[in-house]
């Protein structure tokens, strides 16, 4: 069965769209069949990936508000095998007032992703994994993220300023799983930004694992100049640098994120 993860996180600057194409990157060098959604209107996650995404190429807009097949949108990683995308064009800022009257307007990316996930089934090219890169924000993108997944993958980094405004989103997540999604939940948590050598790192670490348990994965992202300088060249970090440790990191992300599987979550860990 296909996993299908939502990268959120409404709070900007927590490394999300990073964790998003660099777990993306690490699960389809692992051998998966992977598809990432950039479901962000400024499309770093498209850009990062080397996959074009200037005005008028078909995107993730034209699925939400046109019906136009995901097939018709996706396009091959160049640099990684197995790795598919969904990009954003600038076209996609309009998209949240588009949706507004927009009939069945939760559900119309879970309609593309489950439709193009019964094509490639029928050609013999199964997904293991989608992954949605959700903007900054709660607004109707980040909701069709949401419903569209069964799991959160939530990213947190280790600063101040880290669990401000989180209870908002997962109480965000309760209200899509009360009332539009069932399945949702938040599945796992990856610590970014992480800067050993500092008291605050740990600390704010140490809440988020005392807080949310075996959710949290074991590995810590650090604070990397690789992690930020690979963007600027069309690549995930794996990619610009595989021996630094923003890539050893993230390649470790991966493999416990599927490690974990898909566990069916409690009523406690969903809603607690």
């Amino acid at each position: 069965m296909t996993r299908v993860l939502t990268i959120a996180n409404q709070k900007g600057g927590v490394g999300k769209t990073t964790t998003a194409v660099n777990v993306a990157a690490a699960l389809a060098l692992a051998g998966h069949r992977v598809l990432l959604v950039d479901l962000d209107p400024q499309g770093n996650a498209s850009t990062a990936l080397g996959i074009d995404h200037a005005s008028g190429v078909p995107d993730i807009y034209e699925a939400l508000t046109e019906d136009t097949p995901l097939v018709d949108i996706v396009q091959e990683c160049p640099d990684i095998a197995g790795l598919l995308v969904a990009p954003a064009t600038v076209d996609l800022a309009g998209a949240e007032i588009e949706l507004v009257d927009a009939e069945h307007r939760e559900h119309r990316l879970k309609t593309a992703i489950e439709a193009y996930l019964v094509e490639q089934e029928k050609q013999g090219t199964g997904v293991d994994y989608v992954l949605i890169d959700c903007p900054p924000s709660l607004g109707l993108l980040t909701l069709n993220g949401l419903v569209a997944a069964r799991e959160v993958l939530l990213p947190i980094q280790c600063e101040y300023y880290a669990l401000e405004g989180l209870s908002q989103l997962l109480r965000t997540v309760d209200m899509v799983a009360a009332h539009l999604n069932p399945d949702l939940h938040v599945s796992a948590i990856v610590l970014t930004m992480y800067d050993g050598r500092t008291r605050l790192a740990s600390q704010v670490a140490y809440e988020v694992r005392t807080h949310f348990g075996a959710r949290v994965l074991d590995t810590v992202v650090p604070r990397s100049v690789r992690v930020s300088e690979a963007p600027s060249h069309g690549l995930t970090v794996i990619g610009y640098d595989p021996t630094s440790s923003g890539a050893i990191a993230y390649r470790e992300v991966a493999a416990q994120l599927d490690a974990i599987g898909a566990p069916t979550p409690t009523a406690e860990e969903t809603h607690g």
